[in-house]
């Protein structure tokens, strides 16, 4: 894709188009509405309760300020979401970045995954990010709470794993493991240029 507003993509389904722009705070409760399913239904999340809108537009906020912060649009609607932030907080870990992503379930396997992440990696690497982490919770044997699917979403877009914390998540009676996929989204370069936070990216846009 090119630039982040206002791109067009052929839907993956019948004739339909999909939009991918920058999130705005307003889109805070369509957000809210997306996530509150993944806590309150399942262990893909690992928080218990769903946080407010109120949370919700202050986590945008504060993740535009270094990170890019996705949402897809089908028919005029937020059908998913995408966001990144600090792999860890000390400044030589700053050419890493932690993505996430939450799709509608009405909206699954429909590709908006796949465009999001695609869009996310090209921006990170516009940042002078070079690795990307995802966290993603799983388990020895599939339940109702918890399914292998991102497991094999993060691998067929190029993500390795590379670290597992065993059963460290307790949630609807269960314990629960998190694995650490990662994505190099370019050689490491002989020269390394400063990290760009996002809001001045988005600034020259």
């Amino acid at each position: 894709m090119g630039m982040y507003f206002g791109e067009i993509l052929d839907f993956l389904r019948g004739t339909r188009v999909m939009k991918i722009r920058i999130a705005a705070p307003d889109d805070a409760e369509r957000l809210q509405e997306i996530y509150a399913p993944y806590v309150e239904k399942t262990a893909i999340s690992f928080e218990y309760e769903a946080p407010s809108v109120e949370e919700f537009r202050r986590r945008i906020e504060n993740t535009l300020c270094r990170y890019p912060y996705l949402v897809a649009i089908v028919s005029d609607e937020i059908a998913g979401y995408a966001y990144a932030g600090q792999f860890h907080t000390r400044a030589a870990f700053s050419h890493s970045a932690e993505v996430s992503i939450y799709i509608d379930e009405k909206y699954h396997r429909d590709g908006i995954g796949t465009a999001l992440y695609k869009e996310m990696e090209r921006i990170l690497s516009m940042q002078n990010v070079y690795r990307v982490y995802a966290s993603v919770a799983c388990t020895e044997g599939e339940d109702e709470y918890l399914t292998d699917r991102s497991i094999r979403f993060h691998e067929s877009k190029g993500y390795k794993q590379v670290a597992k914390h065993n059963e460290c998540g307790y949630k609807f009676g269960h314990w629960y493991s998190l694995v650490y996929f990662e994505k190099m989204l370019c050689d490491i370069p002989e020269n390394v240029e400063s990290f760009v936070p996002f809001s001045q990216l988005a600034d020259t846009q």
